[in-house]
């Protein structure tokens, strides 16, 4: 079976980094934990790095969290469905929000519970996916500021996760005035400006975070070393917190093109071959990894002479040239990932998940 592995030592590396770097800043910051898709394991090492805050966007894993601790402050980072509101109540302390009226049935569901719920609302400032259109934003507060059992604890917003859009010195400014708007118009103090995320990172090294922004939100920087905004890694960080190890079931030498008539292959592709490779072979291996595990675009060999040449459901193969390293069945191949490679091996139940 193949595995992954997660190394808490890099992990703890790549969390001290960012612990010492928020601090210096004065700016609090949640780990957004979705990556591990509720993975209990992996969460308990997560817990055990100090966090005070975990956000992530499934109640499943928020429930998850809050087994393992119960102290940890959960946000749940996406606009709840209405039907899920008492389960959100129960496993979030924290959500951000967009609709008044699931926040009326938030106050309701934890009225009934007999709790508080804290809410943050999400602006739109170009991003177009969650947000409150920013001319709507006074009379949105002021309905939800009368709601029983709910606690405004601050505004935010999210940028680059769908179309790309880069945070900047200008929107976060703009920002920080509707949290001042607010308080002023109102009366009422948010503790939250939350307009930051792994892409914003960037921005407080070139000293164009407003002091206003407050509070991040972060959770590739911190598993994949990420300096988002540059598409590199940070020179202190590391950016192989995870690998992924798949076994090698065959290796036999094949020629390098198919025989027969071509048609479309699982994916719908309908490959082309060149002539003059017509009477070449080399070492072909298959490894016990497949499309239902991880898209192929979002792995990468740690040994970079090798290479991916096909995949099926639950196989991939891999061209092993001559194979001068003499690899043989039984062997294991490592690969690195990028976040969205994680996220689908994370969720596969066929791959087991193991602590470095």
């Amino acid at each position: 079976m193949a595995f992954i592995t997660l190394d808490t030592e890099k992990l703890k590396i790549n969390y001290d980094y960012l612990d010492a770097l928020f601090s210096k800043n004065n700016i609090e910051w949640a780990i957004v934990s979705k990556l591990l898709c509720g993975n209990k394991e992996y969460l308990a090492e997560l817990i055990k790095l100090g966090t005070k805050q975990l956000c992530d966007s499934r109640l499943s894993n928020l429930k998850a969290i809050k087994s393992i601790a119960p102290e940890v402050e959960t946000i749940y980072i996406k606009p709840p469905p209405k039907r899920l509101v008492q389960s959100v109540v129960k496993y979030a302390d924290v959500s951000l929000n967009t609709e008044i009226n699931t926040i009326e049935l938030l106050s309701k569901a934890a009225k009934e519970q007999g709790k508080v719920h804290k809410v943050i609302i999400m602006i739109e400032m170009g991003e177009l996916r969650e947000g409150v259109l920013r001319e709507d934003l006074i009379a949105f507060y002021d309905h939800i500021f009368e709601l029983p059992n709910i606690d405004v604890i601050g505004l935010g917003t999210n940028l680059t996760c769908m179309y790309g859009v880069l945070p900047s010195h200008d929107k976060l400014i703009q920002l920080c005035l509707y949290e001042q708007l607010i308080e002023a118009k109102f009366q009422r103090e948010l503790h939250y400006v939350s307009g930051g995320s792994s892409v914003t990172i960037p921005l407080i090294f070139q000293n164009l975070l407003p002091k206003g922004i407050n509070h991040f939100r972060v959770g590739e920087t911190l598993f994949l070393g990420t300096d988002v905004y540059n598409n590199t890694t940070f020179k202190k960080m590391r950016n192989d917190v995870f690998q992924l190890h798949a076994e090698i079931i065959e290796l036999i030498e094949k020629p390098v093109v198919p025989m027969g008539e071509l048609g479309q292959n699982l994916q719908g592709e309908q490959l082309e071959f060149s002539e003059k490779d017509q009477n070449e072979t080399s070492f072909r291996a298959i490894i016990d990894l497949g499309l239902l595990d991880i898209d192929e675009s979002h792995i990468r060999l740690k040994n970079s002479d090798l290479k991916i040449v096909g995949a099926s459901s639950d196989m991939l193969v891999i061209d092993l040239g001559e194979n001068k390293r003499n690899y043989s069945v039984g062997d294991m191949l490592e690969f690195e990932m990028d976040y969205m490679g994680i996220l689908r091996i994370m969720n596969s139940k066929y791959i087991e998940k193991k602590v470095k």
